[in-house]
């Protein structure tokens, strides 16, 4: 099986490139999952339900998160509702979000 992994997206421009070019890698590689570290996706803080959205509908199985998904106050309520955003699992329990089964 084939896994495709970016690392981290960082601001408007990454997240330009991803959206563009996520379909093009996607099938080029033949990737089976496709997983994004987007947590500074949003102006290099935090994650949003929109964006987060985008990356979705581009093609990702799941996004994950660090320390910096929670930057943006939306998003907490958002991370608990959204079953593809996946958090780091070495949180305090408690934390908003999916730990990695």
């Amino acid at each position: 099986m084939r896994l495709l992994f970016v690392g981290d997206v960082v601001r408007r421009s990454g997240r330009a490139v991803l959206l563009s070019q996520l379909p093009v890698l996607r099938a080029r590689l033949a990737a089976r999952l496709c997983d994004r570290q987007r947590e500074n996706a949003a102006g290099g803080f935090g994650i949003t339900e929109a964006i987060t959205e985008e990356f979705l509908d581009a093609g990702a199985d799941a996004v994950t998160l660090g320390n910096h998904a929670f930057d943006q106050r939306e998003a907490l309520v958002y991370i608990e509702r959204q079953p593809r955003l996946i958090r780091p699992a070495n949180f305090p329990p408690g934390t908003p979000g999916r730990a990695p089964i």
